[in-house]
This record gives structure tokens, C-alpha cells and sequence, in this order.
């Protein structure tokens, strides 16, 4: 389980979030959930297969495209492919935390990205952890 420690303090304290499956799709969950990290004045970084500009922020094909550093990994895909995303946000170098959204359970990856020193959450939507810990927006 994670903690609302944990949580706090990756929202609290961090800027820079790649958002892995953020696209032009404005049906999408990541698209509203960017939206929303950009007006609780965070950077996101795009990432998906197309490469889209997103919210005006340029995107990558891969983490390991993205040319600076991030410091929260945020994962909108599907459990199946949620660990090897895990696993890329450590090479790539994620300074802060990876996050799986709503949905996204894997217990395994979650132990290896916090044996790698970093925090982990699981299964919970900034946009809704952001009001319940720290009022609106």
C-alpha cells in the first residue's frame, strides 16, 4: 500500500512529471490528469509512441528520449505493461518517484522501484490525491 506520506511528498515536492500515454486524445485519462499537474504548476513531459505536443509541452516516443531529467515517472498504461515501464523510468533515470495510475497494480515493479530508492505510488490519481491531501487546486 502506499503511504499518504509518500504521496505528499512526490506532489509536494517535485516538477518535473513524464506522463507515459499522454496524448492528443482528450478522452483519454492522461489528458485531463496533465492538464491538471500543469495547474498545480508542474512540468509534463509527453511520452507516447507518437510523439505528440501536448499542452504545449513537447513529447518523446520513449523515456530514455527525453533529454533532461524527471522526477516523477507517471504511468497511464495497463498492469501488463506497467513493469517494463517501471524498469525504464529507473534507466532513464527518474530522480523522484514513479506513480501508476488508477487501475495500474504491479506489486513486483513497485519492489524494485523502491529498492532502487525511489518512491512508488500505486493505484491513485494525482488529480484526486492533490484536493483530498492539500484542498483545491
Amino acid at each position: 500500500m502506499t503511504d499518504d506520506g509518500t504521496v505528499r511528498t512526490l506532489l509536494a515536492d517535485t516538477t518535473t512529471w513524464a506522463v507515459v500515454g499522454l496524448s492528443t486524445n482528450r478522452a483519454r485519462a492522461a489528458y485531463g490528469v496533465a492538464r491538471f499537474l500543469q495547474s498545480i504548476g508542474k512540468r509534463i513531459v509527453p511520452v507516447h509512441p507518437r510523439a505528440e505536443t501536448v499542452h504545449g509541452e513537447p513529447g518523446y516516443a520513449r523515456l530514455a528520449d527525453v533529454p533532461f531529467p524527471v522526477d516523477v515517472v507517471d504511468v497511464f498504461v495497463n498492469s501488463r505493461r506497467a513493469g517494463g515501464i517501471a524498469d525504464q523510468a529507473l534507466a532513464a533515470g527518474a530522480t523522484a518517484g514513479v506513480w501508476f495510475q488508477l487501475g495500474v497494480v504491479d506489486e513486483a515493479a513497485a519492489g524494485r522501484v523502491r529498492d532502487a530508492g525511489l518512491a512508488m505510488v500505486m493505484d491513485r490519481c494525482p488529480a484526486i490525491e492533490w484536493p483530498r491531501l492539500f484542498g483545491r487546486a
